[in-house]
């Protein structure tokens, strides 16, 4: 621990308690305006809780968390993971002169995907992972080749054997290539689910299934002992972290699906990010002040979740993306030196896209008891011809939930439209209670000026170091996940006891006890 910044209890620190009672005295300002530019993305924060004492306060806090320190550590490729003694460079994938190991590497993928395109080869591609080598490929896919593409894609992640059965269902195997992707190359969903897709392309009479194959992983021996072709084995490292590999290897379905050039366009978007985390004043950094205010709402308003609302169909899967991105990284009650993160961290995230979400769970939203923070994004401009029909409404939806939510509703506001819809004095008086909302509630406004590979890519950029802002600030490792680790070691031993290859293990609570003796029959 002597070459990395100390790490002291947050709440042991001066500054933590000023920046606490800074954001407590400080009101939502619905005269506020604040519009930060980043990475070709406009940010308004303008719905978060912001003073001169509170600014202040911020400075303090991240110069006791040697924030400029760790920014330095995670952008050179120093060692940031700590409990695994890695670094987390997934920059270094995305800047215009990346090193000759991550050059070449990209290299060959890009020439899989050429020749795969110039021979109109495989028609069919069914994408195996789970997790990080999951959702940014989905999330890439559905944004831009949601009108249809002509190569099928599918993909299959979660163990149960429907998924894999309906992913391969009414394929023709001699037109389809499978992508085997697996940092570790030993996650358990993803094995089996390889396996029985090679056991697909064998039963169809095709002598060669590897040649079928692609893996992609950071352990080139387990893919070649499982059989993989090291020309069609593509590598990523260990120090890009699962949940950042969409911009490795793992994007070769992406490219496959919507081209190589939609991944150029998103490290560009992603590397203007970087720059801008890198050099803007804390005050206009859209990162930081995202991540200030996340800490604002968790720790000090104790606020324990926050809504992802993309109003833009395409965007659907950036609320798992998001999802696995916040609660894997934020998801720790320990700080660095082993002890207890005594202030809430990381919220839950969850959300779909509006206007749905309008019609699911906004009342909640309004006028629930607890409520949560929202991050509203938009694109300014549509990609469809109909902005009059849909676009400017889709955008009217978007300013006036986010209106209603700060600005909210008054008791003489609803009683007012209560008399004016005729009702009898006492029913109004009734009827208002039930129509009035506090309003005050937080929320950011993220506007792309249309949704591109350039811009998506500033967007996970900007949600990856707003998320390592808040790690900083907590104190924690944001690249580890030890929690679902210890979870895969069990079930590896249930798996023994149900298919009878173990003892019971009498360690197992009572109501595991019960169900592994019932489901092994």
């Amino acid at each position: 621990m002597s070459s990395f910044p100390e790490v002291a209890p947050l709440d042991s620190l001066a500054c933590w308690r000023s920046f606490a009672q800074a954001a407590q005295n400080t009101p939502v300002n619905p005269q506020r305006l604040c519009v930060l530019k980043a990475g070709g993305l406009l940010v308004d924060t303008s719905a978060q809780r912001a003073s001169p004492e509170l600014a202040q306060a911020t400075e303090a806090l991240l110069q006791a968390r040697q924030f400029e320190t760790w920014r330095e550590h995670l952008l050179t490729g120093q060692v940031v993971n700590l409990t695994e003694n890695r670094a987390a460079w997934h920059s270094a994938l995305r800047v215009p002169a990346p090193s000759q190991q991550v050059a070449g590497e990209r290299e060959r993928m890009l020439d899989f995907v050429r020749l795969a395109d110039a021979e109109r080869k495989w028609r069919n591609v069914v994408h195996i992972g789970i997790g990080g080598s999951d959702w940014g490929v989905r999330l890439c896919i559905a944004a831009f080749g949601y009108a249809g593409t002509w190569r099928n894609v599918r993909f299959v992640s979660n163990i149960d054997g429907h998924a894999i059965e309906g992913g391969l269902a009414g394929l023709d195997p001699h037109e389809t290539l499978v992508v085997v992707s697996s940092k570790s190359f030993t996650t358990s969903e993803t094995m089996q689910n390889a396996h029985r897709a090679l056991e697909w392309l064998k039963g169809a009479g095709i002598q060669n299934p590897y040649n079928h194959v692609v893996a992609i992983t950071a352990n080139a021996q387990a893919a070649r002992e499982w059989g993989a072709l090291p020309s069609q084995t593509f590598l990523f490292w260990e120090w890009v972290g699962g949940r950042f590999s969409i911009w490795s290897s793992v994007a070769l379905t992406t490219a496959l699906a919507v081209g190589i050039d939609t991944l150029a366009g998103m490290q560009a978007g992603a590397h203007a990010m970087d720059q801008h985390f890198a050099t803007a004043p804390v005050a206009e950094n859209a990162p930081v002040q995202l991540a200030v205010s996340g800490v604002v709402n968790r720790s000090v308003l104790g606020y324990g979740s926050l809504n992802i609302a993309p109003y833009d169909f395409r965007l659907g899967y950036l609320v798992p993306y998001l999802q696995q991105l916040e609660m894997e990284s934020l998801g720790k009650s320990v700080d660095l030196n082993g002890n207890a993160v005594n202030v809430p961290t990381g919220p839950a995230v969850w959300g779909m896209p509006g206007t749905d979400a309008q019609h699911t769970f906004f009342q909640w939203l309004h006028q629930g008891s607890d409520g949560a923070p929202v991050d509203f994004i938009v694109c300014q401009e549509a990609n469809h011809g109909w902005r009059e029909a849909h676009h400017t409404h889709l955008l009217a939806n978007c300013l006036a939930q986010r209106q209603a939510m700060l600005t909210g509703k008054s008791y003489e506001q609803a009683l007012q439209e209560c008399r004016a819809e005729g009702h009898a004095e006492e029913h109004a008086q009734w009827l208002a209670k039930h129509r009035m909302h506090t309003g005050g509630r937080s929320s950011n406004l993220i506007v792309l000026p249309r949704l591109s590979p350039y811009t998506l890519g500033a967007l996970l950029a900007l949600y990856e170091h707003k998320v390592f802002t808040q790690a900083v600030i907590w104190g924690i490792n944001p690249f580890d996940q030890w929690g679902v680790e210890y979870g895969k070691v069990l079930a590896k031993g249930i798996t023994q006891e149900l298919k009878g290859q173990a003892p019971l293990n009498g360690g197992h609570d009572a109501s595991t006890r019960y169900w592994v003796e019932v489901f092994r029959g």
